[in-house]
């Protein structure tokens, strides 16, 4: 079956998911002109809403309630008080928590109490009978009585003053005024009672807290006090920085400085010591001086020496045996003897000298130490004398500044009642307050407007059918061919005798008329979407049934008839066939008939004087296999044969997604109209026939919406040369019906 489309190329088939060139996709974007036409479209939702909302204004007007209000007025001043009240107290900022104490739960149970508002009927609006008698104290009735005056008794501030204004709005005028009266004198008393037993406990508390501070008092200057004695002080004021100098810090000095000395000593001692006893005895004399030793022993050195030199002098002259030179030598061994036993002296009493100088050292490094225990005593006794200092010196501060306060919380507590006065007293109101019913209309209608707008685009977002060309182009992807108005059927009472055809058959009988014209558009769309030359087959079907295909090809036929070239349209619905009541034709021979061998094609032809250039091929008799029958090399050949004879070929198909009738015929078309009908087929439905013939590879040219209101704000001026050209007469006069018709003469407009 391929053989036809190969001999006509066929028009590009549009991918899923992509917008074919050459036509544009209505932006997604939301602006104030698509708003505005999705009000006017639902205008009568904004004008039933608004009705609405003003009648039940008037009704609220008329029936709202008559309510007296009364007012009285409070002031609420620092009072006497402002002296003794904290840094920084302003009393315009507790405003807000006084107006919460006059709404508070307490204040109005006491108010319904001493007006035992419980058993009053014209409180709860009973103006006629006595209510039983009923006890405040019962929960029920307390949260009644409680809830009623809450919602009664109103309290505001005048701006710029510390005025409360105090309201209550009631059936009863005299109740009105009762109830404002009795509440500012309960906030008063109150007031006074909340303040005084505030103050008085914190007055019992600070007594309390006094007599404790007052025994630490007691104690911290008693502990003090013995501090003082044990360093020698007297006098409360004593300055631990200015402690007189004690025995304890002259003695410290003073064995500081005999420790210095002593070790002094001790190191001259040990130094004579140890250069003695490591001296050579013969090298002696040398260091004497050095020493500091006595002459004793250079003494008996020079002796020696002397001896010497005399014995010397005597052996020359005398000799050995001399008896002088005997006595000399005796005398000097003598002198020697003294050397060596002074020698021996000196170094025991420089050894006696070290032990005593380190012995003194010693005991100087002791009594020092026992002096600085003694002084570091005296500086922990001072420290612990500055914190006991200090500990009295806090309680007594605190002391005195409690004191302080009780005082002035005494004084305080018999002034604070003085700071709220009555302005103004409640008086019984003359007339009741009613709300105008200007304002009421005004507001109910203002909602009903604001309702409206919210259900308009409510009802335009919960609204999945297809309206306009850039929703069709939006979700279609693929671009709109022509836009067919709606039109209402010819009508016979001018006297003018119409044939089936031109009843049934718009351009027929309205040749100069938006619908004409819409459809002329439509051939012009037609044979311009095909590279290089017109289309010849041409199929037109739709999503599903009733969206008008029927007449949309039947139109399209006639049209293109008008443009002296063969047309032939064939009825291809074998199972609804609907195209020879158009035409007032006889369908017992037609498409089944030819394709089942039982009738030539020239004798299946039908024609219509209206159109001489239109052949029809009706369905016939309906087949009991019509899918096969369509796809049978029967009908490829028959779409040939027609191909060579005639300039088109419009084929009117069944619906897409309810049989696969019109898939079979889309592939051996050159070009597929769709058409889709105003505010009935919807999103999914529309997408999904189109991704069917997509994956099928027939060659979708475009959309075609139909049966479209041209007074509806989404065609507003789309067709606006109407009235330059074709009159309103023409325009109107026919419309098809979109019901299937009976088999009978009475045509429809629609498929």
């Amino acid at each position: 079956m391929a053989s036809v489309r190969s001999q006509f190329p066929a028009a590009p088939a549009s991918t899923d998911g992509e917008a074919q060139p050459g036509f544009g996709t209505a932006s997604s974007e939301s602006t104030l002109s698509e708003a505005l036409l999705v009000l006017r479209k639902r205008k009568w939702v904004l004008v039933a809403t608004v009705v609405l909302g003003l009648l039940y204004g008037l009704y609220e007007a008329m029936t709202q309630p008559v309510r007296y209000t009364a007012y009285g007025k409070l002031e609420v001043g620092t009072g006497a008080t402002a002296a003794y009240r904290e840094p920084g107290f302003a009393g315009g900022e507790n405003l807000n928590n006084e107006m919460l104490i006059l709404a508070s739960d307490t204040l109005m149970l006491t108010v319904g109490r001493e007006m035992d508002l419980a058993n009053n009927p014209a409180f709860f609006g009973i103006t006629k009978g006595t209510l039983p008698h009923r006890n405040i104290d019962d929960p029920a009735v307390r949260q009644a009585v409680v809830g009623t005056l809450l919602g009664t008794v109103k309290a505001a501030n005048i701006p710029g003053t510390q005025i409360l204004i105090i309201s209550c709005v009631s059936a009863n005028p005299k109740l009105s005024a009762d109830i404002v009266n009795h509440v500012m004198d309960a906030y008063i008393t109150r007031s006074y009672q909340s303040k005084y037993a505030s103050t008085d406990r914190v007055s019992k508390w600070l007594s309390g807290q006094l007599s404790d501070l007052k025994a630490q008092v007691e104690a911290s200057q008693e502990q003090l006090i013995d501090m003082q004695r044990k360093l020698g002080v007297l006098g409360l004021s004593f300055d631990p920085s200015h402690v007189p100098t004690t025995e304890s810090t002259q003695k410290v000095d003073a064995l500081s400085g005999a420790l210095s000395g002593a070790r002094v000593a001790r190191i001259l001692a040990e130094s004579k010591f140890r250069t003695l006893q490591s001296a050579n005895p013969d090298n002696l004399e040398g260091l004497l001086d050095v020493s500091g030793l006595d002459g004793e022993l250079n003494r008996l050195r020079g002796d020696i020496a002397t001896t010497k030199a005399t014995i010397a002098e005597e052996l020359v002259t005398r000799g050995v045996r001399n008896p002088k030179v005997e006595a000399d030598q005796r005398h000097l061994a003598e002198l020697q003897r003294e050397v060596t036993t002074e020698q021996n002296r000196l170094l025991s009493q420089s050894k006696d000298a070290f032990i005593a100088a380190q012995a003194n050292e010693n005991q100087t490094a002791e009594a020092l130490n026992q002096a600085k225990n003694e002084a570091y005593q005296l500086r922990d006794a001072t420290v612990e004398y500055n914190l006991r200092q200090r500990e009295y010196e806090t309680n007594r501060s605190l002391y005195d500044g409690l004191l302080a306060r009780l005082r002035t919380a005494g004084v305080q507590a018999g002034l604070e009642a003085l700071e709220i006065d009555i302005v103004d007293r409640a008086q019984q109101p003359p007339a009741p307050t009613l709300k105008p019913t200007s304002s009421i209309l005004l507001q109910n209608g203002i909602f009903g407007l604001i309702g409206g707008v919210v259900l308009s685009f409510l009802l335009e977002t919960l609204d999945t059918g297809l309206r306009n060309v850039a929703e069709i182009e939006s979700v279609m992807q693929l671009p709109s061919l022509a836009v067919i108005p709606r039109v209402r059927r010819i009508s016979g009472d001018s006297g003018t005798t119409l044939s089936v055809a031109q009843s049934n058959v718009g351009v027929l009988a309205t040749s100069k008329s938006q619908f004409s014209e819409a459809f002329r558009s439509l051939r012009t769309s037609l044979l311009l979407s095909t590279a290089g030359h017109p289309p010849k087959i041409i199929v037109v079907s739709s999503s599903t049934p009733a969206e008008g295909k029927t007449t949309v090809a039947t139109n399209l036929a006639c049209i293109l008839a008008q443009r002296e070239t063969r047309v032939l349209l064939i009825d291809s619905d074998l199972r609804r066939p609907n195209v020879h009541h158009r035409f007032g034709l006889n369908g017992r021979v037609g498409l089944s008939t030819v394709l089942a061998g039982a009738a030539k094609f020239e004798d299946a032809l039908r024609q219509v004087p209206e159109v001489p250039n239109l052949d029809i091929l009706c369905c016939g008799p309906v087949p009991p296999f019509p899918t096969e029958m369509l796809s049978s090399e029967a009908m490829h050949d028959l779409l040939v044969r027609c191909s060579e004879e005639y300039t088109h070929i419009v084929i009117d198909s069944p619906p897409i997604l309810s049989v696969t009738d019109g898939v079979i015929l889309a592939r051996q078309c050159d070009a597929l109209a769709l058409v889709v009908r105003q505010g009935k087929s919807s999103r999914h439905v529309v997408r999904r026939a189109r991704d069917l013939l997509v994956r099928a590879g027939a060659p979708v040219t475009g959309v075609i919406l139909n049966a479209v209101d041209v007074n509806s704000p989404e065609y507003y001026g789309y067709y606006g040369y109407s009235g330059y050209s074709y009159s309103n007469i023409d325009s109107e006069s026919w419309e098809p019906e979109s019901q299937k018709p009976s088999h009978t003469q009475t045509p429809t407009g629609a498929a």
